[in-house]
């Protein structure tokens, strides 16, 4: 018979079985055993990367290696900026600088000599209307070489111009009038060789369109030229002074920690830091010295170059207006006249022939203000002498023109060696100022050409001594971390 146990225990698990833990029953919300139990709270926000980063900065900051390892990222930072920002700047300055030598100012000179050659053609081609029938070769070959290097200019400063610039626009405008112009004087010209007052009027006409129109638009682009002459120059010559302050910040920067490892090794040379300063001084100094020479040869380069060529083109500008005006006075004949004073009137081309005068006077003299050496002053002072001669034969052409002997005036202006003619006066003074044109031009080349030279090689200079810079700084840093090791 068996009886049941006394004991409330369990009874002992047979061997091989798996006996499940008892879980005594949970308190709900409300308290009551076995209610279902709460869920859990929100875990800790996760931090940001920035966070963690700053802290193991701050962390690593508070043992020796790693205030070192800041030190060398830092320092290695400073130096390949410093490299990087002077590449950048020395060469946006050395591109400017090629711009003011090999572009705008040639394509400034050549824009000028457009404007003199439409004015030559212009004095030409009346001066050979006023010979009527016996037009020389000579003068007619110089019509047609004006016309064909002003043709010429045109096709450069075309290939040079931006398609949208107002350059170009005044380009396309000057093609279309350059043959309009020269249907004009091939009209005057015939009808002056059959005797036709016709011609005259033809010849009037075409002038009108070379002084009121073609003149100006040349004008608008020898003025366009100088602007981007200019603005190139203003692109070439500041100091870079962002290079110049990293520059200084690393070499700073360098020296504190030299400092810092002397005072804590008592070691007077770090070999890798005095590396790394000896390459960015010698970059700094490059940089500095190398922009100074670059600046002032450059500056150089625009007070006795550029502004000397303005000068003497705006001279040869005047004596080229003053002559074609001088030859149509003889062929308007007192047409057309100004009123110069109440109830007193003059020939219009006399008047604006003395003008012209005025003009190429000022300018001489303010060439030879600016000319610095005995080549560039001689050439000035004989245009001077030459004009003063041209305004005495000027003025006894007048004289005859206004008493009646018109073959005096018109000898005394296109006549032969024998005459004493203006049209001699006048091709003194133009070949002077061709001469002085071609030594102030020697003058801004060789200039601007050593403000090119002296930013040579500072680009790439730069960036590989800042790379060795940088190498040094961290190879001294590196020594110091492998005393830690």
């Amino acid at each position: 018979m068996t009886h049941p146990p006394k004991s409330s225990a369990a009874p002992p698990a047979r061997p091989g079985t798996v006996t499940a833990a008892v879980v005594p029953p949970q308190a709900g919300p409300g308290g009551a055993a076995g209610a279902a139990p709460a869920p859990a709270g929100p875990g800790p926000a996760r931090r940001t990367a920035f966070a963690e980063g700053v802290d193991r900065v701050r962390a690593a900051a508070t043992t020796e290696p790693g205030r070192l390892r800041i030190i060398g990222a830092v320092l290695a930072a400073l130096v390949v900026a410093f490299g990087a920002v002077t590449a950048v700047q020395t060469s946006d300055r050395a591109a400017a600088a090629d711009a003011v030598l090999h572009e705008s100012q040639p394509l400034s000179s050549a824009a000028a000599n457009i404007y003199r050659s439409l004015a030559d053609a212009n004095t030409a081609a009346s001066s050979g209307f006023l010979a009527g029938g016996q037009e020389t070769g000579a003068s007619r070959e110089r019509y047609e070489k004006d016309i064909r290097t002003a043709a010429a200019g045109l096709v450069q400063a075309a290939e040079n111009s931006d398609p949208d610039s107002s350059a170009a626009a005044t380009i396309a405008e000057l093609n279309q009038l350059l043959p309009e112009y020269k249907g004009l004087i091939e009209r005057a010209r015939a009808n002056n060789r059959l005797g036709y007052p016709l011609g005259g009027a033809y010849l009037r006409y075409a002038n009108d369109t070379m002084q009121t129109k073609m003149l100006p638009a040349a004008e608008k682009l020898y003025v366009s030229q100088n602007a981007r002459l200019r603005a190139d120059y203003a692109d070439a010559t500041p100091y870079p002074w962002i290079a110049i302050g990293v520059g200084v910040a690393a070499l700073g920067a360098l020296g504190w920690a030299q400092r810092r490892n002397y005072r804590r090794t008592h070691r007077v040379l770090n070999h890798g830091l005095v590396a790394g300063t000896a390459a960015t001084t010698c970059v700094l100094l490059w940089l500095v010295i190398g922009h100074s020479v670059a600046r002032a040869d450059l500056n150089d380069s625009y007070d006795h170059g550029v502004r000397s060529l303005n000068v003497l083109n705006d001279a040869r500008i005047a004596s080229l207006k003053a002559r074609g005006n001088e030859n149509l006075t003889l062929v308007n004949r007192g047409a057309e006249t100004v009123e110069v004073e109440p109830g007193q009137f003059q020939d219009k081309f006399d008047v604006a022939f003395k003008d012209s005068m005025k003009d190429l006077a000022a300018g001489l003299a303010a060439a030879g203000d600016l000319a610095d050496d005995a080549a560039g002053r001689e050439p000035v002072e004989s245009a001077g002498g030459n004009m003063k001669v041209w305004q005495e034969r000027h003025k006894e052409a007048r004289d005859a023109d206004d008493s009646g002997d018109y073959q005096t005036a018109l000898d005394r202006i296109i006549g032969a060696k024998a005459d004493k003619p203006t049209g001699e006066c006048f091709d003194a003074v133009d070949h002077n100022l061709d001469v002085a044109l071609q030594h102030e031009q020697g003058e801004f080349r060789q200039a601007a050409g050593d403000g090119l030279g002296a930013m040579t090689g500072l680009t790439v200079g730069a960036a590989v001594l800042a790379v060795l810079g940088a190498a040094g700084a961290l190879l001294g840093i590196g020594r110091r971390l492998s005393e830690y090791r």
